[in-house]
């Protein structure tokens, strides 16, 4: 579990993305799913808290103004998506939780065009208050019940910011979600056991670590080669996961 949440860490030092992803499909093929979910909420603050150091104080406030519908939309989504989180069954969570990795690689990828998925985000991307609504919303509930929020980052990547204010932007949006879900999970008895719990913080300190030495390589991988090593542990882990859930591994 230590390799997993230290690997993560670095894709998303290395990407400005990916931990959540990463590490919870990562824990899914070993352990319950659900529990996954919810033992990655602590790594996930403490990863985001040290992401947001790199906004500075202007691009925060200007960010958080900028993306509050979105922002607000999602943490209501979030919790919706908690509440139904310890009510599905485990081999369909699998499943899906594979098919949704699975289906960012596919629309994250640009050697196979995907017809109409253009448009889509044409439609669907565009820096409004009901986009941001809607994608926030539909995102947050996602995010809640699996901890995968590639339409909030896939958003935020169609707003033209640069890397590094796209990066602290993520930090921002999913820090806030994430410090209001350690206390709803809490609520809501979704930590199997105490040792769970204690085990999710503690998990924060090689999270922090990994993200730390993914951002010393990020000016020495380029942008191909560090959507290459994400996209491809996502087809990875989406792959096992399905396979899992179905019964066949």
């Amino acid at each position: 579990m230590t390799v997993v949440i230290v690997v993560a860490g670095a894709v998303n030092g290395l990407a400005g993305f990916g931990f959540a992803l990463v590490g919870t499909m990562a824990l899914a093929t070993a352990i319950d799913p659900a529990t996954a979910v919810v033992f990655m909420i602590a790594p996930i603050l403490g990863v985001n808290l040290s992401l947001i150091r790199d906004l500075s104080v202007a691009e925060l406030t200007t960010c958080g103004r900028r993306f509050a519908p979105l922002m607000l939309a999602a943490l209501v989504g979030t919790l919706l998506g908690l509440v139904v989180l310890d009510r599905l069954p485990q081999a369909p969570l699998k499943v899906g939780l594979g098919v949704i990795s699975l289906a960012f690689v596919i629309s994250a990828q640009d050697t196979v065009p995907v017809p109409g998925l253009d448009r889509a985000k044409e439609g669907c991307f565009v820096e409004s208050t009901p986009a941001m609504i809607g994608v926030g919303g539909v995102s947050g509930l996602l995010f809640g019940g699996t901890n995968v929020g590639v339409q909030l980052i896939a958003y935020l990547r169609s707003c033209d910011l640069s890397h590094g204010t796209f990066v602290g932007a993520v930090a921002m949006v999913f820090l806030g979600l994430n410090g209001v879900r350690i206390g709803a999970a809490g609520a809501l008895g979704l930590y199997p056991s105490t040792a769970i719990a204690l085990a999710s913080a503690v998990a924060v300190l090689p999270a922090v670590a990994g993200v730390a030495a993914g951002k010393r390589l990020r000016s020495t991988v380029g942008e191909c080669y560090r959507k290459m090593i994400v996209l491809g542990l996502l087809t990875a882990i989406g792959v096992r996961l399905v396979l899992g859930g179905l019964g066949i591994a």
